[in-house]
């Protein structure tokens, strides 16, 4: 399926909209979405590809077995937690990630050999929560709710409580929530932090301890991945409930700011 846009269209519009149709036609990642319905549904899939690259494929690890997606929609987050969970077979194995150039980089030799999947039979609980619909995927619970409201945190709790993780319990809370902009940068700020206090609460609740098995030795849950805005209200944010309360934060190098805490202590903050 080709993406151009219609003689009609190209004498309606303006010059910088028909230079953003321009752009459209030519990125790579649209013209997959467009072809195939079983690529990554959205960009960020990428990116979060490559900070579970960057530091230490913490979706990778077999112990793992609940993860909640927070502003999920369209659905490129889960795509990737159901494939490291197994639900699907992976478009990009951990090997091919190290050969791989970073996101941003050529881009469409990426897709050419990365672009599908085929369902299989996966382990554990995924949840995703936005307020727009997500079209169904593989080893996915789907809440269109908004999450900022009070019912929230009950339905994910309820969601996330099966049989192979009885304690309703989340092992990582991944968060790519952000309001719409505002172009005022004070509330859009504060409406990014009121955004990061309540992925907080739910975490104090929902959030798996950090534990190492005695055995293995290796480590299980207890990581929140938060998106924020740069400001110093976000860094005091930080400071305040995230420093203390996990025993390593790092910031994943973006466009946008995220915060990957690590090792949650279980600290009942304010």
């Amino acid at each position: 399926m080709s993406f151009r846009p219609s003689g009609i269209l190209k004498k309606n519009i303006s010059s910088s909209s028909r230079s953003w149709l321009v752009r459209q036609s030519r990125d790579p990642f649209v013209k997959q979405r467009l072809a195939s319905a079983t690529s990554y549904r959205s960009r960020s899939a990428f990116k979060l590809l490559e900070i579970d690259k960057n530091w230490g494929r913490f979706l990778s690890r077999d112990e793992i077995c609940a993860v909640v997606d927070l502003g999920a929609a369209p659905g490129g987050w889960s795509q990737v937690v159901a494939e490291k969970l197994g639900w699907i077979n992976p478009a990009m194995s951990d090997e091919d990630m190290d050969i791989a150039p970073n996101f941003g980089l050529n881009e469409s030799a990426r897709i050419d050999k990365f672009g599908s999947w085929s369902s299989t039979a996966g382990r554990g609980v995924i949840v995703a929560v936005d307020l727009l619909s997500i079209a169904p995927i593989p080893g996915v619970h789907t809440l269109q709710m908004n999450f900022l409201s009070p019912q929230a945190a009950g339905a994910v709790k309820t969601a996330l409580s099966t049989p192979e993780n009885p304690s309703g319990m989340a092992d990582i809370i991944l968060s790519d929530m952000a309001a719409n902009f505002s172009g005022n940068r004070v509330r859009d700020v504060e409406s990014s932090l009121d955004i990061c206090h309540s992925v907080f609460r739910f975490a104090k609740d929902n959030l798996h301890v950090a534990t190492t098995n005695a055995r293995t030795k290796k480590r299980r849950g207890g990581i929140l991945l938060l998106k924020h805005f740069e400001h110093p209200l976000s860094k005091g944010f930080r400071e305040e409930y995230l420093d203390p309360n996990f025993n390593s934060l790092s910031r994943a190098e973006s466009a946008e700011g995220y915060w990957l805490c690590r090792e949650w202590k279980g600290t009942r903050s304010r």
